[in-house]
């Protein structure tokens, strides 16, 4: 994310030498320390890795009028901006005036919250003197919800998993048992996520306790009148940097691949007096699979595309996410009602930030990267009885039952002056599940991870890399698989003169041909392999530096074919490049 971990200076008073300035940016800064430290507890005490190591989580605090005060610096685009709006849902059900100490709500209701079932939202008051001061809030991602599992395939949002309404987690320290047996009972890896949603307790109380401390040492009664200052404020730096751009609409397509037939993402945006507008209308309508978006979602991914590209150092929080006006059509892809399945939401609402960028273009060439791989390839695995079952094969010879997800990423596009990002979760900023980490965990073997050569799209500015994966389980059983890869059909597309990237490929070990989208089964013995796509590069590819070419065939980065047939080098100087490398 942006904004979150930066000095707020540009939402400071006009003197930042005066005590007020000096004492907000102190106060500013250690509620930074707070969420912080409440992501970086939901790290250490989650069970589901994807937490644990990813970071795929959000976590903030909340002023009494359900307003998003700040952010931690860990954490996704998607699940903060969505958090921000979800947390007015909850006191809709529980107002500020009937919570008691000890209590905890949570939902993962898509359209209140984070936009599938697999994200859990749990909201704590904070309290002071029997008063409620603050809450506090994280979403955190559940590889396990139950339903036919994470993935495309579902044809309603029952189908998906099961779906918690805001309901207590807990009141007055004592824990909702009734609930937690329902989720027990509906999940296959009850004690993972059992335990996450526990945690999520803790690191908000321990939040919570942090918060007051800090009030104490600054002499603050609540955080009502700090958060006002700093939303204030920050609306205003947003309105400002806003204010710095020529006034218009903007539009700007993309084709990307949807399950079974192509999706278009069309916005045009409007810079007005203070304000942003973005309309998705000619945007594709629903998909009949579950790769739609709630309007929730649509928006959190927007706005963080937005203010990327024009106000980066602001912070992110109620104060500058209320200029940008977003809105798509209901029953466009982007905006789908109860009960449209919407699990697999991220593939198509981690795109939105590179749709916003093409808009920006047409005034920010030089601050917006081209197209890139964008959205994450999740690995999501299933091993045991059902899979062998899919296989043709009989229960007995089933392998252990698992299932895991880790995630594996793309390549950025290029910006003006710089290359893009290779193997980089870009815009969802999650990290890589380490191969030590799942093999560990789970009887997968990650037989292969590598950069892919020549997927960067070649240009004065190369787009970033994508990988290339080999996987597999540890006994050779069967195993099952979620296809959730787009950009297979539709790579990302260059700017000015520059190449396309390398579009994706899913696929076995023995050559066999598999689908981008999907549950699939793995037979026995057979490896599935992922190449992931390259970004998008910018310019001319003729007008790259040289050193800079012969830089990427030393490194593996292009191959010699590449050097000669993309950016006009002769097959004796490609070569040269290489054995100069090989001393």
């Amino acid at each position: 994310m942006m904004g979150h971990s930066e000095p707020a200076t540009d939402a400071l008073p006009d003197d930042p030498s005066s005590n007020q300035a000096i004492r907000l940016q102190i106060i500013w800064t250690r509620l930074i320390s707070v969420v912080e430290e409440q992501a970086r507890l939901l790290m250490r005490t989650a069970f589901s890795p994807t937490v644990r190591e990813a970071g795929d989580l959000s976590a903030g605090v909340f002023d009494t009028r359900a307003r998003l005060v700040a952010q931690a610096v860990t954490g996704t685009p998607g699940h903060v901006n969505s958090m921000a709006a979800a947390v007015g849902h909850f006191l809709d059900a529980f107002p500020i005036d009937t919570m008691r100490p000890g209590d905890h709500f949570i939902t993962n209701d898509p359209w209140l919250a984070s936009g599938h079932l697999h994200d859990v939202t749990v909201v704590s008051p904070a309290f002071r003197n029997d008063s409620v001061i603050a809450l506090f809030a994280c979403t955190c991602h559940q590889v396990d919800i139950g339903g036919l599992g994470q993935g495309p395939d579902g044809r309603s949002v029952f189908e998906e998993g099961l779906c918690i309404p805001r309901l207590p987690l807990a009141r007055a320290g004592e824990v909702n048992q009734d609930l937690l047996d329902i989720i027990r009972a509906n999940v296959r890896q009850p004690d993972e996520v059992i335990g996450d949603i526990l945690s999520y307790i803790g690191a908000n109380e321990a939040s919570a306790r942090r918060l007051i401390a800090m009030l104490d040492e600054f002499g603050e009664i609540g955080l009502d009148d700090i958060a006002n200052d700093i939303i204030d404020r920050s609306s205003a730096a947003m309105q400002r940097a806003i204010a710095r751009l020529p006034r218009g609409r903007y539009r700007y397509a993309m084709r990307i691949d949807g399950f079974d037939s192509p999706v278009d993402l069309e916005a045009e945006l409007e810079v007005g007096e203070g304000r942003i507008r973005v309309d998705f209308e000619g945007s594709s309508a629903a998909s009949h699979r579950g790769i739609n978006v709630v309007l929730n979602y649509t928006r959190a991914y927007t706005a963080f595309g937005v203010r990327a590209a024009i106000a980066p150092e602001v912070p992110n929080n109620a104060g500058s996410l209320e200029p940008i006006d977003i809105t798509a059509p209901v029953g466009s892809i982007l905006n789908v009602e109860r009960p449209w399945p919407v699990c697999a939401r991220h593939i198509i609402g981690q795109f939105l930030p590179d749709v916003v960028f093409g808009a920006l273009a047409a005034i920010l060439p030089e601050e917006v990267p081209a197209e890139g791989a964008s959205c994450i390839w999740g690995a999501q695995l299933r091993g045991g009885a059902v899979a062998a079952m899919a296989a043709g094969e009989g229960a007995e010879r089933a392998g252990q039952s698992f299932e895991t997800l880790f995630f594996n990423s793309g390549g950025a596009g290029a910006r003006v002056g710089e290359d893009g990002m290779s193997g980089t979760a870009f815009p969802s900023g999650v990290k890589s599940i380490a191969a030590e980490i799942v093999e560990s965990n789970y009887p997968v073997v990650i037989w292969r991870k590598e950069l892919r050569c020549d997927s960067g799209g070649a240009g004065r500015w190369r787009g970033g890399l994508g990988q290339s994966l080999e996987i597999g389980t540890a006994d050779g059983a069967p195993f099952q698989f979620f296809g959730m890869f787009d950009r297979v059909r539709h790579p990302a597309r260059g700017r000015d003169g520059a190449f396309d990237g390398l579009a994706g490929r899913v696929a076995l070990d023995d050559g066999t041909h598999m689908a981008g989208m999907g549950l699939q089964t793995v037979p026995r013995g057979r490896r599935l392999c992922l190449d992931l796509p390259g970004g998008a590069g910018i310019g001319l590819a003729t007008e790259r530096k040289r050193e800079s070419v012969e830089a990427d065939v030393r490194l593996g980065y292009i191959s010699e074919g590449s050097a000669a047939s993309d950016y006009g080098f002769d097959a004796g100087q490609a070569l040269l490049c290489r054995k100069t490398d090989q001393g």
